[in-house]
């Protein structure tokens, strides 16, 4: 499991995450928000946002019901190198288990996806959901969420297009064969949470992520102005956004991921459901022209996004030698490149 230092261990309760209410009808002010906590912050809350509170009712009702089965019942549905979404309760974040189950699915089904990790090799996989047959309305109450999370997350992208003196739907050519997907997480009460995290330290490789967490909370977010770990208070009926390492990337660094993680509780057991935006498996990614022209410089290399991500996906199911892909990797240093130990997915 991932251990935490008892010293930094101590955070505080978020106060200065930004809180944004997207039904304001002052769109420029809006806009003005959005920019200024993805700089600030990298994360952020919204409120009215459009999302129908049932939806995400249906789905918590099913995730308890589901996690609650028997473990072997759980693992006919278990995820491995070759079906890659399901369930799955060996979970690694940078070569570390981590303390929780979860059960993955992606938006579109079948969704296309890179079928091996080499430039050269330009085959497509399909990825399929596996759907457990208990309980019988969990595939119907996730298939229908996930449908208002894409909303969501289009009229993000286009507040934060916009943010960034972009037209609305900049980004939107990037998400034809978007492969975009779902999660749901149980922590289970932990015996030793000072020495454990539900998941360690980490940034998320996509987009952005749009999360759901239940009242017992346990999210922290690094926060950029002094490295402190800030815990985010479950506030009813709002999504936490963080922005992932693709926007760090499009945005040529204007806009930073921010790392996290997730503490876990001796007495009860936790849920999130992160949704995390990711672009179609032939999206090379790559800072935009638009963001570049003033500075005449590029951050990163540009990378295929199906093979960045397959290649992250090995850690799931093995230790590694080596640290697992990031984007820091396609960094541009002066006088130097570093070339990862892993196998070619420059693109």
């Amino acid at each position: 499991m991932a251990h935490v230092n008892a010293a930094e261990s101590l955070s505080q309760e978020a106060q200065g995450i930004p809180l944004i209410d997207l039904s304001s009808p002052d769109v420029d002010a809006l806009i003005d928000d959005i920019g200024h906590a993805c700089r600030q912050w990298g994360f952020f809350q919204i409120i009215n946002h459009g999302v129908p509170s049932e939806r995400l009712h249906r789905v918590e009702e099913a995730l308890r019901k589901f996690f609650h089965l028997s473990l072997d019942e759980k693992r006919k549905v278990r995820r491995d190198a070759r079906k890659v979404l399901g369930y799955y309760d060996s979970e690694h974040t940078k070569n570390v288990p981590d303390w929780k189950e979860v059960f993955d699915y992606t938006v579109n089904e079948p969704t296309l996806a890179a079928a091996s990790v080499d430039e050269d090799d330009d085959r497509v996989a399909y990825w399929e959901n596996q759907w457990p047959q208990s309980p019988p309305e969990m595939r119907e109450a996730c298939q229908e969420y996930a449908k208002d999370m894409v909303e969501l997350a289009k009229r993000l992208m286009e507040l934060i297009a916009m943010s960034l003196g972009l037209p609305a739907r900049r980004f939107e050519e990037f998400f034809t064969d978007h492969t975009s997907s779902s999660r749901i997480n149980r922590y289970p009460p932990c015996p030793s949470p000072e020495h454990v995290l539900g998941v360690g330290p980490h940034k998320d490789p996509g987009v952005l992520t749009i999360l759901a967490q239940d009242e017992v909370g346990g999210l922290e977010v690094k926060r950029k102005s002094d490295g402190k770990w800030i815990g985010v208070k479950p506030l009813p009926g709002a999504y936490i956004i963080n922005l992932g390492d693709v926007l760090q990337v499009w945005t040529n660094g204007q806009y930073e991921s921010v790392e996290h993680r997730v503490m876990v509780n001796s007495v009860k057991e936790r849920f999130s459901i992160p949704f995390f935006l990711n672009p179609s498996h032939y999206t090379m990614v790559a800072p935009l022209e638009e963001l570049t022209q003033e500075q005449n410089a590029t951050n990163y290399r540009a990378y295929n996004w199906g093979k960045f991500a397959l290649t992250r996906k090995r850690s799931n199911f093995m230790k590694l030698q080596v640290e697992n892909i990031q984007i820091q990797h396609f960094k541009n240093i002066p006088s130097q490149h570093y070339i990862p130990d892993s196998p070619r997915v420059f693109g």
